[in-house]
């Protein structure tokens, strides 16, 4: 589904005029696509703000300009990094029908099996699927999972009419068994020694001596 957004045609450019679009809290934008001309416009801040977040990464937006309807697919969104304002926005324009490539995030699902790790090895998969088909992001589900069992781009299950455009035996998640803190220590101790390295003392060490010679103080003064 796309949200419906009324745009406004825009004729001035630069640095200057996209502060003056901003101060009236409305965002500049152009779309791009199909031959023909960037298309530049303005869109009402709060509205877009609320449509990119309905939509996700690949959010499809119905703009009318001057009468005439255009669905636009996100492609690049610059947010203000303290205030998370939105200051431009890239589209690709597309047609109903028309399929396109996406990047769609991987969601993870479920609870694993006790005492196991679950690592996402692949955040976003490659589909090409309808531009109003786009799903927001593609489940992996691991409930119960024990260690060991591994989801490839293979496994997963993708909207119908969508193709994968990646490698099939990507590996995408990955669950594992957790390891020790004990057992962290004791691989990099291991591998520090194969390398060569010869470790400085460690804090536990350092908080040892300073132990032993507090004590050896408090017995000197009594």
């Amino acid at each position: 589904m796309s949200d419906k957004i009324k745009a406004e045609a825009r004729t001035e450019f630069g640095k200057g005029a996209a502060r003056r679009i901003r101060r009236e809290n409305k965002v500049p934008a152009v779309i791009y696509g199909h031959g023909n001309d960037p298309i530049h416009v303005t869109l009402p801040g709060h509205a877009t703000m609320m449509a990119l977040k309905h939509g996700g990464a690949n959010a499809l937006l119905e703009l009318e300009i001057d009468g005439k309807t255009q669905l636009a697919l996100t492609k690049q969104v610059q947010v203000e990094p303290i205030k998370r304002l939105l200051e431009h926005i890239d589209f690709v324009a597309v047609r109903r029908g028309e399929k396109v490539t996406v990047d769609v995030p991987v969601h993870v699902v479920g609870e694993a099996a006790r005492e196991t790790l679950v690592v996402t090895e692949n955040a976003t998969v490659q589909i090409e699927a309808e531009a109003t088909h786009i799903p927001e992001a593609i489940e992996v589900d691991v409930e119960g999972a024990e260690a060991g069992t591994q989801i490839h781009a293979s496994d997963l299950k993708l909207p119908s009419g969508a193709t994968l455009l990646l490698d099939p035996e990507t590996l995408v998640v990955n669950v594992t068994a957790q390891v020790s803190a004990e057992a962290l220590e004791a691989e990099l101790e291991e591998a520090e020694a194969e390398a060569g390295i010869e470790r400085d003392e460690t804090d536990k060490d350092v908080d040892e001596v300073g132990a032993e010679s507090s004590e050896g103080e408090g017995s000197s003064e009594e």
